[in-house]
């Protein structure tokens, strides 16, 4: 089956061709045509099956009648995530570029002032999330009365993000003769309510069976000790031995990325991190350095797990095991997109084992246990980011030598500028591995090291 079988206007047509597509994928197949006939539509399936242009498409082919007016936007489509709501934008801009409609995006991070004059002009999709979007409607900048179609994507991580309570404000907002379109890649009991709510009769669209993994990815897991160093030597070590062009590593706190973000870095890998406490301007850099190609690891929280279409990643891994199941899907999820193949690789240890279970049976395949083996085997390097190491030693050694009573200022090296030569403690170390039974005190003031003289009884 081709485009044109489908009903799009010959201008979405002419666009999508010069795309480069010939061919719907399954979603946009079974979906398009239920748009265009005006129904509601329930679609479930996984990222990377070009679900964005299921709606993208005939959203653009039905927006050819009629005009937008000052505040009062014609289509509404809500993200979880900035980025998501930025690539939707993408996605109009590009199979819209023959169309003369207006496109805005309200996502935080952006000043209010940009947003309200676009929409002050007024909108024919708009493209956000819900928090930013009952910021403007709450200031009155905002009518959704005009809203004639509804699109709800990635149901389930509003879930997860707490969104459902502004999904249902929002919902009450627009008009209820809207079309409603609702995809979600997993369909937990709170979801099948909401689109039971939500939706009028809805042909439902599935094109896999939900919260399965693309049989396209090699999945497996890697024993690991549960402490952090541990399981960034064996990153490290998995890093050098993969047939690697780029990868995501996801890690379940925003603080363990930036960890996990500086170490990399430390020790010569080129690396970026995405997380939630970064500025929107940040973020997008982030990304945009990641898809150019530019870095080859991207460190990120789930923020980046949903929907982001980066079509050639070749593995994911995922530092942390994730705490809910439907999560370890769409992080893998970002890699085997579109035909291709991609490695997922799981760090685990023993105190990982039931979310494992979890994962495996919400899958209902079993992830196969892979050895360490060869060059992959951790080397025992430091690896502490400068940032999180204790005060300099050579400072605590100074003020412990002045600290006791009438005692001799301890003798020790002048302090380096870290600037100019970095901490190096492998010698510490080496010393400490040839004496096991020695404790190492270098990291003791010089007055807790003196003899303390006892008195006979």
């Amino acid at each position: 089956m081709s485009f044109d079988t489908l009903g799009l206007s010959a201008k979405v047509l002419k666009a999508v061709a010069d795309s480069g597509y010939t061919e719907p994928t399954p979603i946009q197949e079974q979906a398009i045509p239920q748009v265009l006939a005006r129904r509601d539509v329930l679609g479930i399936a996984q990222t990377g099956t070009g679900k964005t242009a299921a709606f993208t498409l005939p959203m653009l082919t039905m927006l050819e009648q009629g005009r937008a007016r000052a505040r009062m936007p014609r289509t509404l489509v809500l993200e979880p995530t900035r980025e998501l709501a930025a690539q939707v934008e993408e996605s109009f801009i590009k199979y819209g570029k023959n169309h003369k409609l207006n496109v805005a995006l309200l996502i935080g991070g952006v000043s209010f002032d940009d947003q309200d004059t676009k929409l002050t002009r007024g909108v024919d999709v708009l493209i956000a999330t819900p928090g930013r979007l009952l910021d403007h409607f709450e200031r009155g900048r905002l009518l959704l009365s005009g809203v004639e179609l509804l699109v709800i994507d990635e149901a389930d991580r509003m879930l997860d993000m707490g969104f459902i309570p502004d999904i249902e404000r929002i919902v009450k907002l627009v008009p209820f003769t809207r079309q409603t379109l609702f995809f979600s890649a997993t369909m937990p009991p709170e979801i099948t309510r909401l689109a039971g709510a939500f939706l009028s009769n809805p042909a439902r669209v599935e094109v896999s069976r939900p919260a399965s993994s693309s049989v396209n990815i090699a999945q497996s897991v890697i024993s690991s000790r549960s402490d952090p160093k541990a399981k960034r030597e064996v990153l490290r070590s998995l890093i050098r031995s993969e047939d690697l062009k780029n990868g995501i590593i996801f890690c379940n706190r925003k603080t363990e990325v930036a960890t996990l973000h500086r170490s990399l870095v430390k020790h010569g890998f080129n690396a970026i991190a995405l997380h939630g406490d970064m500025d929107q301007r940040s973020r997008m850099n982030a990304l945009e350095s990641f898809r150019k190609g530019e870095v080859t690891l991207l460190i990120a929280s789930d923020v980046a797990a949903r929907g982001l279409d980066i079509p050639e990643v070749s593995h994911v891994f995922n530092f942390d095991v994730p705490h809910h199941p439907e999560d370890y899907v769409h992080r893998i999820g970002r890699t085997g997109r579109a035909g291709r193949s991609g490695t997922a690789i799981t760090i685990g240890s023993s105190a990982d084992s039931k979310s494992i279970a979890a994962i495996e049976k919400l899958t209902g395949q079993k992830i196969p246990i892979r050895e360490m083996t060869g060059g992959a085997q951790p080397s025992p390097v430091d690896d502490t980011p400068d940032q999180a190491r204790p005060p300099r030693q050579d400072r605590q050694r100074s003020r412990g030598g002045r600290g006791g009573r009438g005692g001799k200022p301890a003798s020790h090296k002048p302090a380096t500028d870290r600037s100019v030569q970095p901490h190096n403690p492998a010698p510490v170390r080496a010393e400490a591995a040839q004496k096991p039974d020695q404790a190492d005190n270098s990291h003791l003031p010089a007055f807790l090291l003196r003899p303390v003289p006892v008195k006979a009884g």
